[in-house]
Parts: C-alpha cells; structure tokens; sequence
C-alpha cells in the first residue's frame, strides 16, 4: 500500500532530525518506532520470526545515513556490511511512501530513484519522523546540484583566459579588417591583351 502520509506535527526527534539537515555533513539514525516496525513485520514470518527479527534487528542497529554536501550514503549491516552511495546530481525523482502500522508510528519511506532505468528505487530511506523535511531537503539539493551543471560558476582563472581569448580575437579581427581595406585601395590590374595570331 503505497501512498502520500499526512503531514504530522513535528515531534523532539523529528525537530533534532530537521536541525541535522541543517548542518553538513550529518549523520542520521533511524528512529526506534522503526525497530517496532520491524518487529511487527517480522511477526508475519510465522515460524521463522526470530530469524527475521534477528535480521532486522541488526539492520536497524546498523542502520545509519550519511549527508554532506556532494551527496548521501546508507549503510548497514554486520556480517554482510551494505553501503550504497548517490550524488545529489544522479537524483532523478523523490517518493513517499507509507502503509498503515507506518503511518500509526509516524514513520514513512523516502524512496530515491536514478535514472539507471531500474524501476526500484535506488535509495530507501526509513525510520525518519522527519520524512518530509528528508525529501524537501533531497529536492534542494538536487535542484542545487542541477543547477551547478547547467550554469556553472566561472572562476577568477577561467575569466582571466576568456578575456585573453577575448583580446587575441580582437587584434584578429583587426588585422582582417587591416587586409581587406588594402586589398580594396589597391589599383586595380588588368590583364594585358593576348596577341593576335596571324596567318603567315
């Protein structure tokens, strides 16, 4: 069941979770609601719920997001450690999604996609109270960092060499304009009459 959670009031956590996006380079955990989110899943595994609800234990302890300011990275786990890595600029879309135990413990999942042309979503984050300032602060940064690749800054050195190439074009096109006008000062030659043949 995927669809758009409504807007709650910021909780204490949710507040320090919207603080630390403020300040770059961050590093979030996942809010405990996710480990009874976990444990309510793993419940639906029937016999093999302690297997599941180990696994999800040690994710949710190992869980961590890394945010600074070239882009984001998840890691988890123990014996099979994960980490997956995206540039701010390689966000192509942002999702909510939530379904009912979720949004009972004010949780929701930000769903980041790429364009690799794979459906699934190439970065999942859980666990955050503040999934909305999550993805309004993904929307950001993407918006920055398309924003650089299609305007980017000129810097003191670039700006020296384009007046440089700016001044060389001049004197060229001076010395053109130097050419032609002797060209058409010049007298004009004619070419001398080729000799008539005669019949001796």
């Amino acid at each position: 069941m995927t669809d758009s959670p409504s807007p709650s009031p910021l909780t204490a956590s949710a507040a320090a979770e919207v603080a630390q996006l403020s300040r770059l380079p961050a590093v979030l955990r996942p809010h405990r609601n996710l480990l009874r989110y976990y444990v309510l899943t793993s419940l639906l595994a029937g016999p093999g719920f302690p297997i599941a609800l180990l696994i999800q234990y040690f994710r949710f302890h190992t869980l961590h997001y890394d945010l600074d300011a070239e882009g984001i990275t998840v890691r988890w786990g123990i014996l099979f450690r994960r980490e997956v890595s995206l540039t701010y600029a390689r966000i192509q879309d942002i999702h909510l999604s939530s379904n009912l135990i979720e949004r009972w413990l004010g949780l929701a999942k930000v769903q980041v996609q790429t364009a690799s042309g794979n459906a699934a979503a190439e970065i999942t984050i859980e666990g955050l109270q503040a999934f909305e300032a999550m993805r309004d602060f993904l929307y950001t940064k993407m918006q920055g960092a398309r924003d650089r690749t299609l305007h980017p800054a000129t810097s003191d050195a670039s700006a020296g060499t384009e007046d440089a190439l700016a001044s060389t074009l001049r004197e060229v096109a001076a010395e053109v304009r130097a050419l032609r006008l002797g060209l058409g000062s010049a007298p004009a030659v004619t070419p001398a009459p080729a000799p008539e043949k005669t019949n001796g």
